[in-house]
């Protein structure tokens, strides 16, 4: 029940993603910049990137460092903690809930609902692991890693000595999208998408900076932004989202009305 950064909706790595029509491709963004992820009128999902340039590289080398979530008239941040050295006996994730700190005690299954029960958010391991069910739209499943020595020495990144960059493997699925749906991974679960990321490249990386920055976590101020709490649900909906995103590995609870056979 972690995040599958080899399927469709996944966000990990520096940051690599695999978008709802299957396809891979990089996004670099900008370190200590925020980006849109996922715009929808009832979901906003943005992230913020961490990284640095290490000398003689022309782009950042990032990775995804926190989600800020907006879900009709409620929002939500994860994050993960900043650590010198990586300790996998530390909790490195950090919650807050309509602008207050949340405490999701540690440990498997442990789960905090919101007061509606729109919202819940389950431990998936005792530290560093949880999912995030919006009601009827979204399921997030986050996982804390670190750079590790090896991908540091094989991609060069030059980490330096006093931050391992922990950041989020994150995993996606939608159940609610409307067919304008836009945002760095949104835009990829609409259904006349034609993906920029070139075939054949061993790193297709895309653009749009411009387009997806936001000024904080939380805001809607980039120009793609389609977010709108007054509307409280989408007038258009596209079953592909769900198909795209069906799970039998989990039983005979995998989906919405969803019977696996074997």
């Amino acid at each position: 029940r972690k995040p599958n950064c080899n399927s469709s909706g996944s966000a990990c790595y520096d940051p690599r993603f695999i978008g709802g029509d299957g396809i891979l491709f990089y996004f670099h963004g900008k370190s200590n910049k925020h980006f849109s992820l996922v715009s929808d009128t009832s979901l906003q999902i943005n992230g913020r990137f961490i990284g640095h340039r290490p000398a003689g590289q022309t782009w950042d080398s990032t990775w995804i460092q926190a989600l800020g979530i907006l879900f009709n008239s409620h929002s939500i941040s994860l994050e993960a903690t900043k650590a010198a050295t990586w300790n996998s006996e530390v909790d490195h994730l950090k919650f807050s809930y309509n602008g207050e700190e949340l405490v999701v005690p540690e440990g498997a299954l442990s789960s905090w609902y919101s007061p509606e029960k729109e919202v819940k958010v389950e431990r998936v391991a005792n530290k560093n692991s949880v999912i995030v069910t919006l009601k009827d739209t979204a399921e997030i499943m986050v996982n804390v890693v670190p750079v590790i020595k090896e991908d540091d020495r094989v991609h060069h990144y030059k980490v330096p000595s006093d931050d391992c960059f922990a950041h989020l493997e994150v995993q996606f699925r939608f159940f609610n999208l409307s067919p304008n749906v836009d945002g760095v991974l949104g835009r990829t679960y609409r259904p006349d998408f034609e993906n920029p990321a070139k075939p054949g490249v061993a790193m297709p990386v895309v653009g749009g900076e411009d387009k997806y920055r936001t000024t904080s976590l939380l805001s809607l101020d980039c120009s793609t932004c389609l977010f709108s709490p007054e509307t409280g649900s989408n007038e258009e909906t596209t079953s592909q989202t769900e198909i795209l995103t069906l799970d039998c590995t989990r039983g005979a609870s995998a989906g919405y009305g969803i019977v696996c056979k074997k």
